[in-house]
């Protein structure tokens, strides 16, 4: 078992949009394959709530903005001596792949949409207990439907994602790695610095101190107090070494 722990932070409204999303899409995959009420309400809530920021916004654009960036930032690394060619080609293609895939599909979340008996779950899902199966029959009878039928439309689902997937791990992985690690110390319990124009701020912690960080800001600045897990007996030592990335 790991003896640190990592936090993530967004310092931008996309990068928390994109952080949430990457959370539903790996929630999706982790109740498969859907044989009883809660895996497949589990499964369903998560769609309903993909369904909910898809609505809040135009993500296909804002990631394809991001993909041109990166685009940009890789030309950049052209003209450095002894810079790995190949795999700044390769991330180059891989950038445009994604983004012509993106570009190709529907809509975002077209499919689930569009889907009936999502509609139906998505319709009960605030009033507290809604999904019995004398409110919603037609979940009652695909649940005791054969496996076969059950993962043939699951499929269908995971599909129509699977370009925003695609595009998504490629944006947030060459983001993560834009920044190394660097070794910081709190005084009491604070830290604060420039973000440079980041968009996302990561803390690896040792786990054993029981201690979070409490992030507040923005891409330009911004501020980190830590606090105890046990909120009444706990003790924020005066120097906290933890390692940040801002990336």
């Amino acid at each position: 078992m790991s003896s640190q722990i990592l936090f993530e932070h967004p310092l931008s409204e996309k990068m928390r949009t994109w952080l949430r999303i990457e959370f539903l899409l790996q929630q999706l995959s982790s109740q498969l394959p859907l044989n009883d009420y809660p895996s497949a309400l589990y499964f369903l809530r998560n769609i309903s709530d993909l369904l909910d920021i898809f609505e809040r916004g135009d993500i296909r654009t804002e990631l394809l903005k991001e993909l041109e960036r990166q685009q940009r930032k890789l030309q950049a690394w052209v003209e450095v001596p002894g810079v790995d060619m190949q795999r700044i080609t390769s991330l180059k293609e891989q950038l445009r792949n994604t983004g012509s895939s993106l570009m190709a599909g529907s809509r975002l979340g077209q499919v689930l949409r569009e889907d009936k008996l999502i509609s139906l779950v998505r319709q009960r899902l605030s009033i507290p207990g809604g999904c019995c199966s004398f409110d919603l029959p037609t979940l009652h009878v695909w649940l005791n439907a054969s496996e076969s039928a059950r993962n043939n439309l699951v499929n269908h689902w995971l599909a129509s994602l699977e370009s925003l997937r695609e595009t998504l791990a490629l944006i947030l992985d060459l983001i993560r790695h834009s920044s190394p690690f660097r070794k910081q110390t709190s005084l009491n319990g604070f830290y604060q610095d420039n973000g440079d124009d980041a968009d996302l701020l990561r803390l690896e912690m040792n786990l054993e101190d029981a201690i979070y960080p409490q992030v507040s800001g923005h891409k330009s600045r911004f501020a980190i107090r830590f606090l105890p897990l046990d909120s009444e007996h706990g003790v924020i030592p005066e120097r906290i070494d933890f390692n940040l990335a801002c990336c």
